[in-house]
């Protein structure tokens, strides 16, 4: 393994030369690749639901992912302290850390389930496997051969004969949701904490914070294992669903093209949606990673490369999904149709179940749980980095020699704010906290994010601003992305989720009006940020005799925006330098430059030789 030289002595950098792509591919290749993409697909046109997937990730993903990668590589600052460059915007540097942040709380709840189920998978048989257990009903049933009605047996005949409706539950199910969840009757009833459960957070926990607890030196090591095992186990999976009966028409049920989807916009968004959740931006992870970069690694190879990997492995997951789906269908002979479900669904009952009936069912979900385990665990890194470096770098003189009690605090007060969702309600909140906390705030962000880079910092400022770091100016490409696709693509994404809006619901479960109300106040959590952090900053750094002047001095970067290390900032950078140093201070205020233009460079500053012209 390739080691280098920290250049960052203060703040660090990654050590192996792969670190900080292994990690990359680790935080965007997650649970959602295995247990979103394939469902979506099926859902989509199947096959045909490639073409605006690809497209989306082309336009709009790769586009994305290079400007965060850049942004965060060319000022080694994290999610907050990277906006010196527009400092009105920095209330969405803000909201990516309140998104983190409330997704690493219930992220680690889904690893504590893997946990679980990991642990649960050690013995003779999987526990899953019959209806013999204390939890199990009389529903329970291992076919669709028929139901229990009042406690007599109906065989598929008389069901068809009498127009019975059939109540069954597999074994899977009921483990989930009687014996895991011990899940109640509605979010009314909360119920106790869940001991066992509790005690798979508390590992999960215990497993991000020894990880973590080094920063990037120690996550740096850990990826070139978590990053790579997942492949190999769905390698593994693969061969062995393929070896399955029904597993073909499983696998051309997942490629069957229907292209008479393609023209409603619903695929499309479902498209460009997957592509957000999946590459992660504007969640804060990837401007974090990049920022302990080398001033001068080539970020534009890692924008490609890990963008088109995480998409691979979609594609490649659905076939081993979808081999294993086929199996279930033909076991149970029933239509695939009815067997395809997606998230917790899949990965905690569907899938559960269909391992059960494989030979040597316990080593296939002693595996399968691993690599959950693992995506999960990278994937959770990068965000809770996220959280950690961005508060770090915005009190650098407080924390950053107190880093590991830091994340140490992080990790204790994000458990017992996870305590809650295992209960015997949790999932219900669970739910709520995965519905909306995401559902717009991140595409608001990421507008921000191409408002900024693509008309008021300047594209031109930015393409000069990746010359210093790569020696060469990108494509145009990249700047008409920036400028006009990529944010008529989020606009897009926008009306379509808005469009395509349903309130939350948990299976068959309706949540009450304050189910709803809660869910809007996560996502609401987020996105006030921006216009509240666009007031303090006009009213507190802004200056100027009128409201142009006060907005100018706060759309333009401040004194200290560049380059972290002083032997980088060369050219209009070691001019700003010289102002920091003839203010006395790098975080001073704003008015160290007065706006004379602004062309398609974005603003023109001309530099002067005295604080507060």
């Amino acid at each position: 393994m390739a080691t280098e030289g920290l250049e960052n002595e203060e703040r660090g950098n990654w050590v192996g030369k792969l670190d900080f792509l292994l990690s990359l591919i680790g935080y965007a290749v997650g649970l959602g690749n295995i247990w979103r993409f394939p469902a979506l697909c099926f859902r989509n046109g199947g096959g045909a639901f490639l073409i605006p997937y690809l497209i989306a990730l082309f336009l709009c993903g790769m586009t994305m992912f290079f400007l965060e990668v850049t942004w965060g590589q060319f000022c080694s600052e994290g999610p907050i302290t990277a906006w010196k460059l527009c400092p009105i915007f920095k209330g969405a540097g803000y909201a990516m850390v309140v998104i983190s942040f409330i997704t690493t709380i219930y992220y680690n709840v889904i690893i504590a389930y893997t946990t679980f189920y990991f642990f649960a998978s050690f013995g003779s048989t999987v526990p899953w496997a019959t209806c013999d257990n204390e939890w199990n009903t009389d529903a329970c049933s291992l076919s669709y051969n028929g139901t229990v009605i009042n406690g007599t047996w109906y065989n598929r005949t008389q069901v068809d004969d009498l127009n019975l409706t059939v109540l069954r539950k597999s074994p899977a199910e009921e483990y989930w949701t009687r014996n895991v969840l011990n899940i109640s009757d509605g979010i009314e009833e909360m119920g106790n904490i869940q001991w066992k459960l509790a005690l798979c957070l508390l590992f999960s926990w215990v497993v991000v914070f020894l990880c973590l607890m080094k920063g990037v030196k120690s996550s740096g090591r850990v990826v070139y294992f978590t990053a790579t095992f997942p492949y190999i186990i769905l390698l593994i999976l693969l061969i062995r669903g393929a070896t399955l009966p029904g597993s073909y028409e499983g696998i051309k049920f997942f490629l069957k093209p229907e292209t008479k989807l393609l023209m409603e916009p619903k695929v499309w968004g479902d498209a460009f949606t997957q592509i957000f959740y999946s590459l992660g931006p504007s969640w804060g992870g990837l401007l974090t990673m990049a920022s302990y970069n080398r001033f001068h690694h080539n970020a534009l190879v890692d924008s490609v490369v890990v963008p088109i990997v995480n998409s691979g492995t979609s594609i490649f997951g659905g076939f081993a999904i979808f081999s294993i789906v086929g199996f279930m269908s033909h076991e149970l002979q029933v239509p695939i149709e009815s067997v395809v479900t997606s998230g917790a669904s899949l990965a905690f009952v569907a899938y559960p179940e269909a391992l059960a009936r494989i030979p040597l069912s316990p080593l296939w979900a002693i595996l399968f749980f691993f690599m959950l385990f693992t995506l999960g665990l990278d994937s959770q890194f990068g965000m809770v980095e996220g959280v950690c470096s961005a508060i770090i770098d915005t009190f650098p003189g407080v924390l950053r020699k107190r880093k590991t009690l830091f994340i140490l605090g992080l990790s204790i007060f994000e458990f017992f704010l996870g305590l809650p969702l295992i209960t015997r309600g949790g999932m219900y909140i669970f739910t709520i906290m995965d519905w909306y906390t995401g559902v717009i705030s991140l595409f608001v962000v990421s507008l921000c994010e191409c408002l900024v880079i693509g008309w008021i910092y300047g594209p031109d400022k930015f393409y000069d601003d990746i010359a210093m770091m790569l020696g060469s100016r990108p494509l145009i490409l990249w700047r008409i992305c920036w400028q006009v696709i990529t944010p008529l693509s989020i606009i897009f994404i926008i009306i379509t989720t808005y469009l395509d809006y349903i309130p939350v619901y948990y299976g068959s479960y309706t949540y009450p009006p304050a189910g709803e109300i809660i869910g809007w106040l996560c996502a609401a959590a987020s996105l006030v940020m921006i216009p509240l952090w666009m007031v303090i900053e006009y009213y507190v750094h802004g200056e100027g005799d009128s409201v142009w002047e006060r907005l100018q001095s706060v759309l333009r970067p401040t004194a200290d925006w560049g380059p972290a290390l002083e032997e980088y900032r060369t050219g209009r950078y070691a001019n700003k330098l010289q102002l920091k140093e003839i203010s006395g201070d790098g975080n001073g205020p704003y008015n160290k430059y007065a706006v004379t233009g602004m062309d398609n460079r974005g603003f023109h500053v001309d530099v002067g030789t005295e604080p507060g012209i």
